[in-house]
């Protein structure tokens, strides 16, 4: 024999069915952000609907009853669920290109030929791992910051 015991759930309204579980922990404000929602998950401190839930991406529904920190929560959506669609069959929008006339460009000989053996004077030119260690260890001169090396 079960015996139901009534509580008193506060509502938690979303836009859109089915929400992941830590998406709604964010929503309901019962944590400061998706790394924390996702740490109390997989900890085992949430419960949806009386069985406690350990993934983070759980689909929540309309009228799913979170437990969390001693509260229960009510899931309301008044939006249909939306079915989701495998990647193979996902429409791509392709915008169809600028019509331009083309123009024939003369190119003149010396400047159809780069020279790759001249250096780059582009802040953003690709850096050899040679000239990479020797600036490794040197702080900038202008801010007096250290690379940051991982």
């Amino acid at each position: 024999m079960s015996e139901e015991i009534e509580v008193e759930a506060l509502e938690v309204e979303v836009s859109v069915q089915p929400i992941e579980l830590y998406k709604v922990l964010k929503i309901a404000n019962l944590v400061s952000g998706g790394g924390e929602a996702k740490y109390a998950i997989s900890d085992g401190y949430v419960a949806v609907n009386g069985e406690i839930e350990l993934r983070k991406r759980c689909k929540i529904y309309d009228g799913d009853v979170i437990e969390f920190n001693g509260e229960y929560f009510v899931v309301i959506c008044d939006q249909p669920v939306q079915e989701a669609v495998p990647r193979d069959q996902q429409a791509t929008k392709v915008t169809p290109a600028a019509k331009a006339p083309k123009k024939d460009k003369k190119v003149p000989a010396a400047k159809a030929k780069k020279n790759k053996s001249a250096p780059t004077t582009s802040k953003n030119r690709s850096v050899t791992k040679k000239e990479a260690l020797k600036t490794e260890n040197k702080a900038d001169t202008a801010t007096g910051r250290k690379p940051i090396s991982f």
